[in-house]
């Protein structure tokens, strides 16, 4: 059974807790446990396993899926109070999108078992509307991702890479190696290279090992708006 900070959360995250009936909420309770994944774990395989839905509360976790030839292409991430329902394809019959979740950092998450919260979808309406409208949410973040891969020059994937990077961060410094900007655009490091030696040629970022910083901000945003 999860304490008050447990039941705190599901009220401030799940909008469907006021509609749930006292069995269905000790349902949930029982069949969710506090999780940690240090740094470099591997929290979910494809279709091999299949653990539940994550509420994040501390750390970072990578949500990304691989090409025949190995690569891996990143759709998402998750920070603190995230909740993560595609780490787990079996919860939704919908979902058979084959995806991998890596803790990018030391990570404590809220972990409900697939089965449980199955069973809430299909004998609640309104946790089933939640789940279907977060695996919406949750695709459109895959397509928008896929669009740019596919679709987008490097240098205005970049330049949307750092105006979003930069509203998560809420700052205008970026502390990432050009190896992890490059996994999370899904391209080559070497690609990311050349492009923060041109953005910082023509003034628009400053770059130092392990960091650089956005100088002009509203160049960034004309390279990238006519695709954002």
């Amino acid at each position: 059974m999860m304490g008050k900070e447990a039941t705190d959360l599901y009220i401030r995250h799940f909008s469907f807790w006021d509609r749930l009936s006292n069995g269905e909420r000790d349902l949930l309770n029982r069949h969710t446990h506090a999780v940690h994944y240090e740094k470099g774990t591997q929290v979910h395989c494809g279709a091999l396993d299949c653990l539940g839905i994550f509420l994040v509360k501390k750390g970072q976790l990578r949500v990304y899926t691989l090409s025949e030839d190995g690569r891996d292409v990143t759709l998402y991430r998750l920070f603190p109070d995230d909740i993560a329902i595609l780490s787990a394809a079996c919860v939704l019959d919908a979902v058979t999108f084959d995806v991998f979740v890596d803790a990018e950092e030391d990570t404590e998450a809220l972990l409900t078992d697939a089965g449980a919260f199955r069973k809430l979808v299909e004998k609640n309406i309104y946790v089933r509307c939640y789940a279907y409208e977060m695996a919406s949410a949750r695709l459109s973040d895959m397509l928008w991702k896929m669009q740019q891969v596919l679709f987008l020059s490097a240098d205005r994937r970049f330049a949307i890479f750092l105006l979003e990077e930069s509203e998560k961060q809420k700052s205008a410094t970026i502390r990432l190696t050009h190896e992890k900007m490059a996994r999370y655009m899904g391209t080559a490091r070497e690609v990311v290279s050349r492009l923060v030696k041109y953005f910082g040629q023509e003034g628009w970022i400053a770059s130092a090992r392990g960091f650089l910083r956005i100088q002009d901000k509203k160049a960034l945003e004309r390279l990238a708006g006519e695709h954002r």
